[in-house]
């Protein structure tokens, strides 16, 4: 059986990686990679903990990934690891640069010389584009990041592209646009419905929200990763792929969907601490390039994701109260 590799298998986005996995490709075995001093819960990985393989791997230590390598001998990779917070971002800028940056290096480096001919997908970010200049966004909009997550994250695709260019590594690059994940409490989608299921079990009285004009074309996270096996099943090595959804939403007429799933009546109020320094206002994707290299579709529309969202968050509070 081949062997499959995540990095950040423990993270929001690495989990429901391993359970697509898991559940649809079982004639693969998957491994995954954390780092013991940043990771203090396998709560994510509860549903497939027993049908992976969990290795403690830091990315900012070459000779730990080469080892972890050496063991796995991977024929695919999937990079999530990653700080990925964009508002915290403002607050430990160059910790979030030298962790995004040097664990991409040394992670490209360690397949250079160990499994060279290893597929590996970096998962890169819509925020690499900066404000947009024309939408929809295709790729070859101007790169402009404005924040130290989208520059960490430029970085490490560009290193990625000399790495194809120079040594033949197969790098497949995707830039994911936002995208409902109910494990990944600090993103605006899954901060509403916490703060809604609070109310609800009467825990907070009014739900504090930033910047609501924002637009977006959300993607469901069972989608987001169905997408990142499908690139690597699919495109080119070298270029860069847009992923996301296809219908553009507020997040204020987000919130609203949200707000029409609750049990109670939910009051709103503006938190000038939830404001970033620089926002990204519209990021709407053209996804034409990726949908024609694969013929893939997200199946999930924006309702069923809302629904998504509040069950797991419901049925999280009623296990931890």
């Amino acid at each position: 059986m081949d062997n499959i590799l995540v990095t950040g298998i423990t993270g929001s986005g690495g989990s429901y990686l391993a359970e697509y996995i898991v559940n649809n490709h079982p004639e693969v075995n998957v491994w995954g990679i954390c780092r013991w001093h940043s990771t203090t819960s396998y709560a994510n990985i509860e549903n497939v903990k027993n049908q992976i393989i969990l290795k403690e791997c830091d990315l900012l230590d070459l000779s730990s990934i080469i080892r972890t390598l050496q063991e796995c001998m991977p024929v695919k990779i999937f990079h999530l690891a990653a700080y990925a917070n964009v508002r915290k971002c403002f607050d430990t800028p160059l910790s979030v640069i030298n962790n995004n940056i040097m664990g991409t290096a040394n992670l490209l480096e360690a397949i250079r010389l160990v499994c060279p001919s290893t597929i590996v997908q970096i998962c890169s970010t819509s925020e690499v584009y900066g404000t947009p200049e024309t939408t929809p966004i295709l790729e070859s909009h101007p790169i402009k990041p404005v924040n130290p997550y989208a520059v960490s994250k430029l970085a490490s695709e560009s290193l990625a592209y000399s790495y194809f260019c120079s040594w033949g590594v197969k790098v497949v690059i995707t830039r994911m646009f936002a995208y409902i994940n109910p494990r990944r409490s600090e993103i605006f989608a899954t901060a509403f419905a916490k703060q809604i299921v609070r109310i609800e079990h009467g825990k907070q009285e009014v739900l504090k929200h930033g910047n609501l004009e924002s637009i977006r074309t959300l993607i469901d996270v069972r989608d987001a990763m169905e997408s990142y096996w499908i690139a690597c099943e699919k495109c080119e090595f070298g270029v860069p792929y847009n992923i996301g959804g296809n219908v553009a939403i507020t997040v204020g007429e987000f919130l609203h969907l949200l707000k029409n799933n609750a049990d109670v009546n939910i009051k709103t109020e503006l938190d000038k601490d939830l404001l970033r320094p620089v926002d990204v206002t519209k990021q709407v994707p053209n996804t034409d390039r990726f949908y024609k290299a694969t013929g893939w579709q997200p199946k999930y529309s924006i309702y069923d994701s809302v629904a998504f969202l509040l069950e797991h968050l419901r049925n999280e509070h009623l296990t931890h109260r």
